[in-house]
Formats: structure tokens, C-alpha cells, sequence
């Protein structure tokens, strides 16, 4: 573990005194002249020649509890590798140089002033390999800089800090790559990096996936479910940018062999923004995907996430009863979490009791104790609901059932006096009975915990800007679930919902894409729902293990509004659009 670089204890005049043996009245010649003209003391001392420069980095040093060093190593010992990587323009702002390298990798840097931290960050990523800071003094860091420099970069030319120009890539990239790493610039791959993720903030990005080739490296966005390329950067930037992005989330710049985990939080576009980095090992190198959770698109109130006024009424209906089990169900990324967060905070008040355990915390609830699934130390779901029995929980959210334990934990809760959230991986609402029952949960079990299923996918919603009405086929109609003669008359008339326009009686929206949109068409996503209640037919087909098509056609019978027609009201509605509906919904219909 390295030390605690920068953590600066005693006064820098008490440790010149206490070690370098300069007398008490310098040191208050020194302050004295500081409170005259400002600046720093140390340099205040240095130019009253009351101490040398080698004293003040070596006083600086003991601050900061690094080693120190006089003698920098000749130009002719410094790898060379290390100055192509490092900008002279970066080397001289931050009187920074790296001299050696071990044989673990680590690179040993001079730098002059220790409290600088975000410094050595940086020339971490910029050199791709772990350092070591030691304090030496300025002087001697900017002449080994123009010597060094000087003699494995050419001359008077880099000397100025002048880069010779690159021929243009295959790729026609060579413009915009000197605008983007432009040796001048301060921190070339950090500003590239978070243009990257201000950029996917800015665009609504769900997902950044930074994608290395034989050549270059791509970078796409993950926008309203689909992917679309956002930039690309030549191949030798490419072990810069997972550099960075690493130290960013606190992973081992230096293991490219394992994946890894990590998390960044950052304030971005007025937006409070949690990341979480993955990175795995390929073929053409690390591949990084970063995914964006954006506390203001997924802490929304119930009545904000698209759910028709009938439904919506049911729903409140069910949370609030004092037990039982409501499961969410559907694909990764069709927004379980925010209806499941949507659902806490409409229940949550000082006079509850919530507790949650989730893989991960995406976001945390004020009023509500939530913990974070670590299977390292045996904190799993099962485990941490078990545990939660002990805390005398109103409700209980689940991240989600993945197994029996689990499973049979949460009807146990259910059953003595808990209302448990969760959610479950199926295609539709019946097909979260039949989980549960093929799990090797007994089906009276599952009847009488199960107060209902709400299965949800999430449909893009066409952009305002750009969308024109326009008349649809008959058969794209009949797909719908809507009788065309009906639908050409306008005459139905779905439930009100948030965000529903008014469109001429027969048509429906049909995205032509614009600036708004990227030229995409679409703009936003709106949920999809399907709401199973648990009714007598549906309680008597559980208990005699029917299978989800059965049950399913219970539940219709019964009235329940399928996810392909909440997606046809929402057509209507001008929402969404049928090709949307049919793509979301091919597997559950």
C-alpha cells in the first residue's frame, strides 16, 4: 500500500527549523515578507537566500512524506519511451519529469511541488504506468527537462515545446486528433475523457462503450436502448484513455489481464451522475463499458413513469397493503429499478420501516436503509433479506430473486407480516408464477403470497420536433390488437397518461429524425406495463401448476391490459410507435 502522499502535518517552517537547523528569526524574516507581498514561503525564503532550493524540496518532502533526491538522472538514463509519452508543454507547467523504471513497471517521477496530487494522476495516465513521486527542486526538474528533452526529442524545436506534425491518418482523423490531444493542453487524455462522459451525459446516454480495434478505438452511446458511435481515437491513445478512466474508478492501472469493477461519481451538466466501469481483456485490448445512472431519470414519482391512470390506481392499491409480494418483471434495462424506487418513494414516511438489498445501490433513498449484495463476504440476497427479519421491516425490496433461498425467504417475510418487492428475469407477468413454481417453491405458496406481477419494457417515444402523423396499414393495425375499422374511426379512447398528445382520428406518429433527435426519429422512452392480479382463476391455476400461457389467458379474461396493448393505447396516444410496440413486446406477445 503507498503512503499517504500530500498529507502535509507540521508547519514547513517548524520542520526547517526542527531539521535543516535555520534559525527562528529567517523564518520570521520569511513571514514577515509573505504577509507584505504574499506568495509561498518556501520561495520567499529561497530568494532572501536565507535557504537553498535543495533544503526547501527536501523540507517539502518530510511534509509530504515522500523521499527526496538532489542528483536527477542524466538525459541519457531516462527511458525513452517515458518522454515520448509525457508532453514538454505538461513537463514544464508542472515542473514534473519521470526518471526511472523498476522492474515491476513502476515509474519513478520528480516533481517539485508534493501537495500537487492530481498532478501525479495525471502523468500516471499519461506515461500508462504506475508512479512513484519524489520531491527535487525546481530548478533542477526544469534543466533536466530541457536537457532530456532536448537530446531524445530533437533540438531547439521541442525545446520551444513545439510537436512535429503528424501525417494524416487512413482514418482522415488527424485534424481532430490535434484539436483533441494537443500536446499544449494541460491534461490532453483527461479533457478528452470527460468530454466523453459530459458528451454521453449531455446525449442521455444509458451506456458508454469504449470498444478497441486493430487500428483505432471506438466509442459508443447506448441512447434510448440503442447503440449509435459518438467518436473514435487512433490505437495509441487507446492504453491513455483506459488508463484514465481506471484511475478514475479506483482500478489497477497495471492489471490488464483480469476484468474489473469500479464505480466514479461525478457532477455533470447540472446532473448528479453515478458511472459503473467494467473493464474486460480482448483481443485488441481492454474494452471498457461505463454505465451511466442518472439520479434524475430513475428517482421519478410513480405517476411520472408512463403508467395509465387505471393501472396507476390499482398499483397505489397494492403498496399499500400491509403484506404480501409484488414482483416487477421483465429484461435487464426495461426499468425495474426506477418503477421499484417510483414504488418506495410513494409508500416511504417516518412512520415505515424500509429496508432494501440490491446489486447494486444505484441510488439512495432518503428514509430508506439499503445495502449492497457482496458475495466476497457472503452478503448475498438470501442472506441480507434473512437478516432484515431481525430489524422489524414494513418493507423489504429485493434486488431480485435468482434462487430458491431467496425465493422462499421473501414469501416468508410475506407471509408474517411484510410487504417484499423484487423482481424476477421473465417475459411477461405469467411467466413469474411459473419461475417461482419451477424454482421448487410450493405453488400454495406462491398463491397465497403474490399479490401481483407487473411485467415492463421500455418502448422509445417519437421526437416532438420531427414526427409527423401519417396512416397506418391495415395489418400493422391488426397487430396492435386494434380493429382497423375502429382505429381508421377514431373511436377509441384510451386512458389518460402523462405525456399523451392529441393526433387526427386513423393515424399515428411516424419519426423522420432532425437535429433535435440526432436524426435518430426518436427522443426518450416511455414504460410499457402489464399488471397481473392474483384472482381466484389465477390463484386455482397456480395451485395445479398450469403453465404461463394458461394462466396468462386467465389473467385476460379477468380484464388484465397485455404489454402489446398498453403499447397500442400508447400508439394512440402518439407515445410510441408500432414498430417500437412490436419490437418490445415480440416475446411477450
Amino acid at each position: 500500500m503507498q503512503p499517504a502522499y500530500g498529507v502535509i502535518t507540521p508547519l514547513l517552517g517548524e520542520v526547517l527549523v526542527a531539521q535543516f537547523g535555520v534559525g527562528a528569526d529567517a523564518i520570521e524574516r520569511g513571514l514577515l515578507k509573505q504577509r507584505e507581498d504574499s506568495g509561498l514561503l518556501g520561495e520567499i525564503l529561497v530568494a532572501l537566500k536565507l535557504i537553498d532550493e535543495d533544503q526547501l524540496a527536501a523540507a517539502l518532502a518530510i511534509q509530504a512524506e515522500m523521499p527526496s533526491v538532489r542528483d536527477l538522472p542524466r538525459a541519457e538514463d531516462v527511458p525513452a519511451d517515458l518522454i515520448d509519452r509525457l508532453p514538454i508543454n505538461f513537463a514544464k507547467q508542472h515542473v514534473v519529469l519521470p526518471m526511472t523504471r523498476d522492474a515491476a513497471g513502476r515509474v519513478s517521477v520528480a516533481i517539485a511541488d508534493p501537495t500537487r496530487l492530481h498532478v501525479v494522476d495525471d502523468v500516471a495516465v499519461l506515461l500508462q504506468s504506475p508512479v512513484d513521486p519524489v520531491v527535487a527542486s525546481a530548478s533542477k526538474i526544469i534543466d533536466a527537462i530541457n536537457k532530456t528533452y532536448a537530446r531524445l526529442r530533437g533540438g531547439a524545436e521541442l525545446e520551444a515545446g513545439h510537436k512535429k506534425d503528424e501525417p494524416e491518418d487512413e482514418f482522415g482523423q488527424a485534424d481532430e486528433l490535434v484539436d483533441m490531444l494537443d500536446a499544449n493542453d494541460e491534461a490532453p487524455i483527461i479533457r478528452w475523457v470527460n468530454s466523453l462522459m459530459f458528451q454521453a451525459v449531455k446525449d442521455r446516454a444509458s451506456d458508454i462503450h469504449v470498444e478497441p480495434g486493430e487500428r483505432d478505438v471506438m466509442v459508443r452511446y447506448r441512447v434510448d436502448g440503442a447503440l449509435r458511435e459518438a467518436k473514435r481515437a487512433p490505437k495509441k491513445f487507446h492504453a491513455s484513455i483506459v488508463a484514465r478512466i481506471k484511475i478514475m474508478a479506483g482500478l489497477n492501472i497495471a492489471e490488464k489481464r483480469l476484468p474489473q469493477d469500479g464505480r466514479i461519481r461525478r457532477k455533470m451538466a447540472g446532473k448528479d451522475v453515478d458511472m459503473r466501469v467494467a473493464t474486460v481483456p480482448t483481443a485488441t485490448g481492454e474494452r471498457i463499458t461505463i454505465r451511466l445512472l442518472d439520479r434524475s431519470s430513475v428517482l421519478l414519482g410513480l405517476g411520472d413513469i408512463g403508467m395509465p391512470a387505471d393501472m396507476l390506481e390499482v398499483v397505489r392499491g397494492i403498496i399499500k397493503r400491509p403484506h404480501g409480494i409484488l414482483l416487477v418483471t421483465g429484461p435487464t434495462g426495461s426499468g425495474k429499478t426506477t418503477t421499484l424506487y417510483a414504488c418506495l418513494s410513494e409508500i416511504n414516511s417516518p412512520d415505515s420501516n424500509i429496508l432494501t438489498v440490491e446489486d447494486p445501490v444505484e441510488y439512495q433513498l432518503e428514509g430508506i436503509s439499503q445495502t449492497q449484495v457482496n458475495p466476497k463476504i457472503e452478503l448475498t440476497f438470501a442472506s441480507g433479506l434473512r437478516s432484515f427479519l431481525r430489524h422489524d421491516p414494513d418493507v423489504i425490496m429485493v434486488g431480485e430473486i435468482r434462487d430458491r433461498e431467496t425465493a422462499e425467504i421473501a414469501i416468508t417475510a410475506s407471509l408474517t407480516g411484510h410487504f417484499v418487492f423484487s423482481t424476477v428475469h421473465t417475459n411477461d407477468a405469467a411467466g413469474a408464477i411459473t419461475r417461482l413454481v419451477d424454482m421448487g417453491i410450493e405453488p400454495f405458496l406462491v398463491a397465497s403470497s403474490l399479490v401481483g406481477l407487473l411485467a415492463q419494457r421500455l418502448a422509445r417515444r417519437p421526437c416532438k420536433e420531427c414526427a409527423v402523423p401519417v396512416r397506418p396499414s391495415e395489418q400493422v393495425v391488426r397487430e396492435l390488437g386494434l380493429d382497423p375499422a375502429t382505429f381508421y374511426a377514431g373511436a377509441y379512447r384510451p386512458p389518460a397518461v402523462i405525456g399523451a398528445r392529441v393526433l387526427p382520428p386513423g393515424t399515428v406518429l411516424e419519426p423522420r429524425g432532425c437535429p433535435a433527435c440526432g436524426d435518430i426519429g426518436y427522443r426518450g422512452r416511455t414504460g410499457l406495463y402489464e399488471l397481473l392480479m392474483i384472482n381466484d382463476a389465477v390463484r386455482r391455476l397456480t395451485l395445479d401448476k398450469a403453465d404461463a400461457g394458461s394462466i396468462r389467458n386467465a389473467a385476460v379474461a379477468a380484464g388484465m391490459i397485455t404489454l402489446r396493448l398498453d403499447g397500442a393505447r400508447k400508439v394512440l396516444q402518439g407515445m410510441t410507435t408500432p414498430e417500437e410496440v412490436m419490437l418490445v413486446t415480440a416475446e411477450a406477445d
